[in-house]
């Protein structure tokens, strides 16, 4: 089994790693995990997790402690939305082929632990990753990403386990690959190209002189080219702050519809000031509470978008789908239940829309989309009536 084709043998010295590649819902995957470990018994086991998805596969009862409240304060709501898609798109997969997503780095820890080899999480915590990709991709980015993940994780395209087979042959893999930065390129970075420098730096660092490395087929090119590299790994875990060109597009907007008013107030002596207040107030409250609206918002909601958008729209540290989740939370109240549904409920567009705190999410995001639409489109014709 170790001289099986996924399985590469990385030699230093008296050091050596054996390089698992899997497909994350292929049962050949967990029989060759195991097989694997069982042959080398090796000191150390890294698997391809972090801490809060080690959790997560670990701990049944950990989505019922999730807090709306706390989730839509910290403004982790798209975050866990990606999360949610991206098992959701797994467990579908899994589903057909009978196998539960992730089950091959299960069957790793159970091994480790069978044979007393020490455990190691080598991948890069999933929420620097997703704030990583966020940092590095513009607002259209962003909008393209959710309808990619919406059209891509929704979709019940049968998918052949002999295809998922032929993704661990590293030709396949490098054009599916290619595909995904042409389409994505913003994406591929902090998704691929820095996890594979972060798993690979993890894994050399290992202690132990046999290891057992079991990660996605995806990464292992990526992490072949980055052996023996020097990573920093506390670097790929910083966050980037917005750049001055991000930080000021956050105030052009108010100070741009304040300056206006303040030069068509002066200028026609107060005449058209109301035209342009309305002019900014209308595509920001319609847009907010449509796209409110769309996500199945309570009718309470909705007002609150209509009214709070034109004035979160003027103060970027408050998102309109901030107040509007949070009222929205307070009237849907999700239940612990809810919580325990998450992963099933997430697996359909229908299940999102059953789920009350899936609908909370939901509402959050559409309606903070459609009031940063509204206010480019408010401010555009703002400017117009400056004549």
């Amino acid at each position: 089994m170790t001289g099986s084709g996924n399985v590469k043998i990385l030699e230093d010295g008296d050091r050596r790693v054996y390089l698992v590649g899997t497909a994350h819902v292929s049962s050949r995957s967990v029989e060759e995990v195991r097989q694997v470990i069982q042959e080398v018994r090796p000191d150390t086991v890294c698997v391809e997790l972090d801490q809060n998805r080690f959790e997560a596969m670990t701990d049944e009862e950990r989505w019922k402690k999730l807090d709306i409240f706390d989730v839509i304060k910290k403004k982790k709501v798209p975050f866990l939305i990606v999360s949610l898609a991206l098992a959701a798109y797994q467990r579908r997969l899994g589903e057909k082929f009978g196998t539960e997503p992730g089950a091959e780095l299960k069957a790793a820890i159970e091994e480790a632990e069978s044979i007393d080899a020490e455990l190691v999480l080598a991948d890069r915590d999933i929420q620097i990753t997703f704030r990583r990709i966020w940092r590095n991709t513009s607002f259209l980015g962003k909008l393209r990403l959710l309808w990619t993940l919406g059209n891509g994780f929704f979709d019940d395209e049968d998918v052949p386990e002999q295809q998922l087979e032929e993704l661990k042959q590293e030709d396949t893999l490098a054009a599916m690959l290619g595909e995904f930065a042409e389409k994505l390129p913003q994406i591929k970075g902090p998704l691929i190209d820095e996890r594979d420098q972060y798993l690979m730096s993890s894994i050399e660092d290992a202690p132990g002189k046999t290891i057992v490395a079991v990660v996605g087929a995806a990464h292992v090119p990526g992490m072949l080219e980055n052996r023996n590299a020097s990573i920093d790994r506390e670097q790929l875990n910083v966050v980037p702050p917005p750049g001055r060109v991000g930080k000021t597009i956050k105030w052009v907007i108010p100070a741009l519809i304040l300056a206006a008013f303040s030069y068509g107030y002066f200028k026609h002596s107060g005449e058209g000031l109301r035209e342009m207040i309305l002019a900014w107030m209308l595509p920001n409250s319609i847009m907010a509470a449509l796209l409110a609206m769309v996500g199945g918002a309570r009718f309470l909601s909705i007002l609150t978008a209509f009214v709070a958008s034109p004035i979160t729209s003027l103060n970027p540290t408050i998102a309109a789908g901030m107040v509007v989740g949070l009222v929205e939370a307070w009237l849907r109240r999700p239940t612990v239940e809810d919580c325990q549904r998450l992963r099933e409920d997430a697996q359909t567009l229908r299940g999102f829309y059953r789920n009350r705190f899936t609908r909370v999410l939901l509402v959050s995001a559409l309606a903070s989309i459609g009031s940063a639409v509204g206010a480019w489109i408010g401010a555009t014709w703002v400017v117009t009536l400056l004549r």
